[in-house]
């Protein structure tokens, strides 16, 4: 990778992404670093956490005691409050970034994530070119380029915390998880894809043969995958399905009712009215009155 075409960008970096929130973690980056010529640094410290990324060249990284050879793809964490520095006599050709977690604003388990970050004792790590963290790196620097684009800011900050996350993975293989003892429901990709193609096509009859053939599978295996995994038949499914969607057109819209009944894929506005009844506790017009009493009320009290 030739950085020199990348120095511009990150100036971007560091105008535009410093801070970085999500999934319970908030992150500060101090700053991002390009440097196709990387020489010989005096030993200091940080407060902060500092990743580099050898592109290319040699060196020696020393922390402490400890003296480590650098070379191409190789990567390095400089821990906070930790004394290092690097050296090269030709140059090394480095990315880096250099972040600390806002424990203020993060939760409980990512300050045990740091924590276990400031205690580990692999500061070095060979990585090859098709490293998670080498691709996201690479297209972070890309994304640089394109400061016109939609979304330009939005996809720097997105792909900035993904590379930190990959990062910090590198050297920290944390493997706890606040969702670890928790069931995870798992709901195939079939059955995904059939659940939305229902939802998009609400209006149609929805005959199971025929959505079954859409996902080229026969109609009795999607009605087993929709007992199995969600506890219901598939008539049963998509009943519900139309009647919550005739029940928010009736809250949202001044549609008539038999315009609902239709928009939702019931063939006659009496069968619409039994079954909507019979799941809601109430005729749709009554539901309908019913939903805008209730708004009122709350209105006019509070």
């Amino acid at each position: 990778m030739d950085l020199s075409k990348f120095i511009s960008g990150k100036f971007y970096l560091n105008q535009y992404v410093h801070r970085l929130v999500q999934n319970g973690s908030s992150f500060h980056v101090h700053y991002w670093g390009v440097m196709p010529k990387h020489f010989d640094v005096v030993s200091h410290k940080h407060s902060f956490f500092e990743i580099c990324f050898v592109v290319d060249g040699e060196g020696y990284y020393i922390e402490d005691d400890r003296t480590y050879a650098l070379q191409k793809n190789m990567m390095f964490l400089s821990r906070p409050d930790v004394s290092h520095q690097i050296k090269s006599e030709n140059g090394l050709a480095l990315l880096y970034v250099a972040f600390e977690l806002t424990e203020s604003e993060s939760s409980e388990e990512w300050i045990e994530i740091i924590r276990e970050a400031r205690k580990c004792s692999k500061v070095i790590a060979p990585v090859s070119d098709d490293t998670i963290a080498v691709l996201l790196w690479k297209s972070l620097l890309i994304q640089t380029t394109n400061s016109e684009q939609l979304f330009y800011e939005e996809m720097l900050t997105n792909l900035a915390y993904s590379l930190i996350l990959s990062l910090l993975q590198i050297f920290v293989p944390y493997s706890h998880s606040k969702h670890q003892n928790k069931p995870v429901e798992m709901i195939s990709p079939l059955l995904s894809q059939a659940k939305l193609y229902i939802n998009d096509n609400i209006t149609s009859p929805l005959k199971l043969n025929d959505v079954a053939s859409q996902f080229h599978i026969s109609g009795r295996h999607l009605s087993r995958k929709f007992v199995s995994e969600l506890g219901v038949s598939y008539s049963e499914f998509v009943q519900n399905e139309r009647v919550q969607r005739a029940a928010a057109l009736l809250k949202t819209t001044d549609l008539s009712i038999k315009d609902i009944a239709k928009q939702t894929g019931f063939k006659t506005v009496h069968y619409f009215t039994r079954v909507f009844h019979s799941v809601m506790g109430s005729p749709p017009g009554i539901f309908r009155l019913l939903y805008i009493d209730s708004k009122t009320t709350e209105y006019t009290e509070h």
